[in-house]
């Protein structure tokens, strides 16, 4: 295959992957990795090494139009990624004392019940007057925009979405993956947050997770310009489409994308533990 088919290739897969990263606020290394490692037989540190930039590109093309059309919410997002960021220390620590198949099956399981409780909801019947006394303290209530007008919006469970994202950190750390699944869960089934605000919260979150590690992926020469380029070029063109679409998208469509999505990262999850790609 020559350079050339392989970029264009490449771009286009990768366009794809923005597109629906933008849109479940997973990012496109759900898309992106498989892609790399099993089309294109590229080694998985360097897949990983162009993952963590497609994901840095849905982040930055999406978090400046979300923010101007005023979906993210950047004080959950701060709030939330300071939990994340502990469990994945954590995470770290203890990665020599945990079995990962375990783990990697019960993330699996997590996903399944996850991908069944996001299509469950129906965020329209719910009508919250009040928000948590953490989250009136921290003032994470606000507000986002709904036929044309600004709708408010009210925040659940803040500590329990707190204590979501610490294990969603820890799970990161000891697998080595992205929680960005586990990110939606804390803000959908937790806070209650209208779909469209937590999916663009998450995208503004992972952006920040995914800058610490490129760094650490590029000073070990992970991150390929061949590779990285073309990735990065659509992936950035698919996420600004998708902040289009996702303004116009009925909330029902996005839920049922994103279940979609979470059951093949549970099914690629169980995959490689029982092909050994999880060691205990």
């Amino acid at each position: 295959m020559s350079i050339l088919v392989f970029s264009a290739l490449l771009f286009l897969f990768s366009f794809l992957a923005g597109l629906l990263g933008a849109l479940t606020g997973l990012g496109g290394g759900v898309v992106i990795i498989p892609v790399l490692v099993l089309l294109f037989h590229v080694n998985i540190h360097y897949a990983m090494g162009a993952s963590l930039i497609s994901v840095i590109a849905t982040s930055s093309g999406t978090a400046a139009a979300y923010m101007r059309e005023g979906y993210t919410n950047l004080r959950i997002g701060i709030f939330l990624e300071t939990a994340a960021v502990v469990g994945a220390f954590f995470g770290a620590l203890l990665i020599a004392h945990v079995s990962k198949s375990f783990l990697a099956v019960l993330f699996s399981l997590i996903l399944f019940v996850s991908a069944w409780l996001t299509i469950k909801r129906k965020e329209h019947h719910e009508n919250y007057q009040t928000s948590h006394p953490l989250a009136v303290a921290l003032k994470l209530n606000g507000s986002y925009p709904y036929h044309k007008k600004m709708v408010d919006y009210q925040v659940q469970h803040a500590p329990l979405a707190f204590i979501i994202m610490g294990f969603a950190g820890l799970i990161s750390g000891l697998l080595g993956i992205g929680s960005g699944a586990l990110k939606v869960l804390a803000m959908d089934q937790a806070m209650r947050l209208p779909y469209k605000v937590l999916t663009t919260t998450s995208n503004f979150m992972i952006g920040i997770t995914a800058a610490v590690s490129a760094g650490i992926y590029f000073a070990n020469g992970y991150i390929n310009p061949v590779i990285a380029f073309p990735v990065m070029i659509g992936v950035l063109i698919g996420a600004l489409t998708g902040a289009r679409v996702l303004t116009r998208i009925h909330v029902r469509i996005l839920r049922i994308i994103f279940s979609l999505v979470i059951c093949f990262m549970g099914v690629e999850m169980l995959y490689k533990t029982f092909t050994g790609g999880f060691s205990a």
